[in-house]
This record gives structure tokens, C-alpha cells and sequence, in this order.
């Protein structure tokens, strides 16, 4: 299997890096972070074509409420998450907090947004439908990166890099119940849930992808590209896609077993963002090109 270009690269206006990307699939959307432009950017899956940019703060992370299809963003050095309404391109409201803000992530059956502090020591909790700050989750270590909810039990799962682990958060007390060393990794990155499998998947930056069970076992591992930044899950075609220092991955998530590698694509960009489409399953991307030449976003299938 190879990974094709559906088209060419769709230039995005405003020149800057870019950080987390998701995909709104009942929406075709695609939402990436174009953190030093401070805007939200907003893609159409089916055709690639950037339809517009929402000024929002240097951001960092993106999540949807599959309900209402609002777009959450952690605005970073502004220190305060944003609610968007994508369709008109406003901002509908802001919640400021105590530090900076990386990852996150939105649980909707609490309606919780969940925050991770740039470079800190504590995940920050919002309630999403009064967009209010309601309390913190103290970590062991610092400068997390990466967090995930189960969608049937809403524990969340949090990447502590320094430590090599990942932590277990208890929705209810808002409290690390269970500490997940991850000796075989080094700088803990992505890090996504699969709910039908029950499986985390955590790679490190030492080109080493492992699985662990919701209790904290650990099941299997593989490797993939080393400076590894992002994965994205689909949940659909059990598939994961990662990417890091140019290089994009895909994978076939089995139960029980290290992940199958189906695809690999080095590229010449500084990619290092991915997310992947679960009613396609195209992959997409973003970049800034290295020789000031403009930021680009573009997607790839997978073909046979």
C-alpha cells in the first residue's frame, strides 16, 4: 500500500507553523492550528479547499462537540480556550486560565473540556456549556503532551513526557488514579484511545509505538519514524496515521497485537501533523514550507 496525493497542495493565507489537526467527520471539516497566525483553519474534506480563518489566539489544540459542531481551541500564550462557531467564523466565547495551553480534548457526556498547560504540571477542566474554568488535575511530571477520553467510561488518559508514562484521570474525582510506566518509550508524544479495542496506543520520539490495555498493561509494540509529533485514530477502519520530521505513517490497529504497518511517505516538508478522515480514510496534513514559500494543507489516500 502507498500513500497518493488526491490533488495538489491547497495554499492556506497567512504564513505561519502549524500544530494540532482533527477531522469532523459527520461535518467534512478539517480543523488544523495555525498557531503563529493565531487562527483556527477551517478545510473542506471533500475538496481540500480552504474556506476560511478564524482568529482565535496563537493556538495549539482543536476539538469538536460532535453535538452542536462548535470548535474548541487552546489558544496557547493567551492562556484560554475558545469556543467557534466554524459556519460563521465567530468566536462565541473565551474562558481564561491560570497558563498556557497545549492539547485538548472534549468529553461530551460531561460536556468537559479538558486542557493540558504548555510546558506545566496540571490539566485544566472547563465546563463547556457555561465556558467556565472549574478545576484542575495535578500530574507527576511536566510538559504533557497528548490526551484522550474513553467514550464509555470518560477516563482520560494524559502523556507525561518527562517520566516516560502516561497517567489514568479519573472523570468523577478529577484525580490521577493510576500511574502507566512506559520505560520503552523516550518523550512520550501521541497518544490516542481506541474504544473498540480497549487498546491506548502511546509512541515515543525514540521511534517506538506501544500498546497498553485501559488498566495499564502493556500488550505489544513496534516501531515507526523517529522526532514522531502526531497520530490520529480512525476508529472506523481501525487505522492510525502518524507523522514527524517529514515523514507520514499508516498503520492497521489489530486487538492484542502491535499495529501492522500498511504505508509509509517521506516527503520533503516539515510535516510533522496528521489526522485521518474515518469516512474516507484519507490522511491529511499541513505544513509551512521551509524555504518561506507559503503554508499548505493537503490530503492523501491510501491505495493498494
Amino acid at each position: 500500500m502507498i500513500l497518493v496525493p488526491v490533488a495538489a497542495p491547497a495554499p492556506v493565507r497567512v504564513h505561519s507553523g502549524f500544530d494540532y489537526v482533527t477531522v469532523d467527520v459527520a461535518r467534512r471539516r478539517i480543523y488544523a492550528a495555525h498557531t503563529a497566525s493565531n487562527r483556527l483553519m477551517i478545510a473542506d474534506a471533500d475538496t481540500g479547499k480552504v474556506l476560511r480563518q478564524v482568529e482565535v489566539g496563537p493556538m495549539h489544540g482543536v476539538a469538536v462537540d460532535p453535538v452542536t459542531g462548535n470548535v474548541f481551541t487552546g489558544d496557547g500564550k493567551a492562556r484560554r480556550v475558545s469556543e467557534v462557531d466554524p459556519v460563521h467564523g465567530t468566536v462565541l466565547a473565551k474562558v481564561n486560565l491560570p497558563g498556557p495551553i497545549d492539547a485538548i480534548a472534549y468529553d461530551p457526556y460531561y460536556h468537559r473540556i479538558y486542557a493540558d498547560e504548555d510546558s506545566g504540571t496540571v490539566v485544566y477542566v472547563i465546563d463547556a456549556r457555561s465556558m467556565k474554568f472549574i478545576g484542575t488535575v495535578a500530574l507527576p511530571g511536566h510538559d504533557e503532551e497528548y490526551l484522550a477520553v474513553d467514550p464509555v467510561t470518560h477516563v482520560v488518559y494524559q502523556n507525561v513526557p518527562d517520566l516516560r508514562e502516561f497517567v489514568v484521570i479519573d472523570p468523577k474525582t478529577l484525580h490521577v488514579v493510576k500511574v502507566v510506566k512506559t520505560p520503552m518509550l523516550r518523550d512520550n508524544h501521541p497518544l490516542q484511545y481506541d474504544s473498540a479495542y480497549r487498546e491506548v496506543l502511546v509512541g515515543g520520539k525514540n521511534g517506538v509505538l506501544a500498546v497498553y490495555t485501559p488498566s495499564g498493561r502493556f500488550v505489544a509494540r513496534t516501531r515507526f519514524q523517529s522526532g514522531v509529533d502526531q497520530c490520529s485514530l480512525d476508529p472506523i477502519h481501525q487505522r492510525l496515521a502518524c507523522a514527524g520530521k517529514g515523514e507520514i505513517t499508516l498503520f492497521a490497529v489489530r486487538p492484542n497485537g502491535a499495529p501492522r504497518l500498511l504505508a509509509t511517505l517521506k516527503t520533503t516538508h516539515d510535516i510533522h501533523t496528521v489526522a485521518i478522515d474515518g469516512k474516507t480514510g484519507n490522511v491529511w496534513t499541513v505544513w509551512a514550507s521551509r524555504t518561506g514559500k507559503g503554508d499548505f494543507v493537503q490530503r492523501f489516500r491510501p491505495t493498494p
